[in-house]
């Protein structure tokens, strides 16, 4: 999830040389994950299995853990989105050229689906869920209501009944 949060940030970078204000928002979303991965869930092997939850009538300031275990929990983070940043854009410019075919297709359409992507780079690389599948690609729905206009065509006759 970080790294797909991240790739907006990595693409400017990629294609542009530089980042702007856009994709401000992506990289507040993935800090504030990050720090809930480590300060909540207690998902760092560094800071260990402790919950601090956020105190919204806690004063400014105020926290349950020592400065030595924020400084911690700071240099876990800031590791753990660079590393993520990292990989994301080793990625992207590993599929520079599917990420410039869909930006381009973006450009010319607005908005894509899944069927769109799959058409012009081809499906993923692993086989997913049926239901997942289905629920993305029309195809299936195109090709149901295509018999459902032969059957119309032949009078309520079914093809290959006939």
């Amino acid at each position: 999830i970080v790294c797909m949060a991240l790739a907006g940030r990595a693409a400017e970078e990629i294609f542009f040389g530089r980042v702007t204000t856009g994709a401000g928002d992506d990289l507040r979303r993935v800090t504030q994950l990050v720090y809930s991965t480590i300060q909540v869930y207690g998902m760092n092997s560094r800071v260990g299995q402790l919950a601090f939850p956020k105190d919204p009538n806690a004063m400014p300031g105020d926290k349950p853990y020592s400065d030595a275990t924020a400084e911690a929990m700071d240099e876990e983070a800031r590791a753990i989105v660079d590393e993520a940043y990292q990989r994301t854009l080793a990625l992207l410019r590993e599929k520079k050229d599917e990420l410039q075919k869909v930006a381009n297709l973006l450009l010319e359409k607005e908005t894509i689906t899944h069927d769109d992507v799959v058409d012009l780079i081809g499906p993923r690389p692993y086989v997913g869920d049926d239901a997942y599948n289905e629920y993305v690609t029309q195809r299936h729905s195109t090709k149901k209501e295509q018999v459902k206009e032969e059957v119309e065509e032949m009078n309520g006759l079914t093809p290959g009944l006939v």
